[in-house]
């Protein structure tokens, strides 16, 4: 019988991969996403297929899939602090509120719900590298809080529903991932600095650079993710790359891959933005089996070719981005 799984935000970036992934792997997809910071055309490659099943919904408000379910996975949320400044409100309401309305969901359908928590949970960590029993260093009124804190009640929200109702559940603690269907305009570090390669102006480093970075190609996060989805992990999970890096390094290396003239710029500091990431993947390793596979490298060569070819020859979008 072919397994259906509903997933939230399924539209983009992170969340429209996974959906390639459980497609592939047979499974039939209904996703739920109201396009605030989500693409259609990341789903394009499926159009048609009656296996993919799109609605556009606000996930806040009730949430009603006719049929069996056999997964609910939680994955809307603005996700880069360009978004969740612009959308704190609607950033906490979907950590919270969409939450609870995806866990009734799963409830309901006596499905495996996963949610995609963060390294952010974590905040500007204390201890290093960061494993899933640290409790985190956050700012709560930070401009950052509104993720953070989202994120946090989203895992409280969802090992109270297991604990009392018993829904089986999976926690994600993805930390940074980039690759292909990354918003130019996103915010991030890696689609800021090889848009301003491509346009051959300055990349901007906050502060001077030091603070550190550990960045997972996408189709390395999804491999993790799918796993933990059909393991028997309840709790959190970190699904990260190990490997770490300074921010200046990242751009500097993006400049010399893009053949650019760019040189790097240190601009001031963003509130809250954590001195050190990365994640201790001792119990996916030994849980999931799995570790990424992907060198920085080969992942960024492939994020490069990506975007040459969205933004062609000028570095910026050629159709606007929603």
């Amino acid at each position: 019988m072919v397994q259906h799984a509903v997933i939230t935000g399924g539209a983009g970036f992170l969340g429209s991969h996974l959906v390639d992934r459980l497609l592939r792997e047979g499974w039939r997809v209904t996703v739920l996403d109201n396009l605030v910071t989500g693409r259609l055309e990341n789903l394009q490659a499926w159009q048609g297929s009656r296996l993919l099943r799109f609605v556009r919904q606000d996930v806040t408000e009730f949430l009603h899939v006719p049929g069996d379910v056999d997964a609910v996975l939680h994955f809307a949320s603005p996700a880069s602090p360009e978004d969740y400044r612009a959308l704190p409100i609607q950033t906490l309401k979907v950590g919270s509120l969409g939450t609870h309305k995806a866990l009734g969901l799963a409830r309901e359908k006596r499905a495996v719900f996963m949610l995609a928590s963060t390294s952010e949970v974590y905040g500007d960590p204390l201890v290093h590298p960061q494993p899933e029993d640290y409790w985190g260093n956050v700012n709560p009124i930070g401009e950052r809080g509104v993720y953070d804190e989202a994120k946090r009640f989203a895992e409280a929200m969802t090992l109270a529903y297991h604990r009392t109702h018993g829904v089986p559940t999976r926690i994600a603690r993805i930390f940074n991932t980039y690759g292909p269907r990354m918003r130019p305009n996103d915010g991030r570090a890696i689609p800021t600095f090889v848009g301003q390669a491509l346009r051959g102006e300055p990349i901007t480093v906050h502060g001077d650079g030091g603070q550190t970075r550990s960045f997972g190609y996408v189709d390395d996060i999804v491999d993790g993710l799918f796993r933990l989805l059909c393991s028997q992990e309840d709790g959190p999970v970190n699904i990260g790359n190990p490997d770490e890096h300074t921010v200046r390094e990242l751009a500097e290396l993006v400049v010399r891959m893009c053949d650019s003239p760019s040189e790097v710029r240190l601009v001031p500091r963003p509130a809250d933005d954590p001195a050190q990431r990365r994640p201790d993947i001792t119990l996916a390793r030994t849980r999931l089996g799995w570790e990424p596979a992907v060198p920085l490298r080969e992942g960024l060569a492939r994020t490069i070719e990506w975007y040459r070819s969205v933004l062609g020859g000028t570095g910026r979008p050629a159709t606007p981005v929603s």
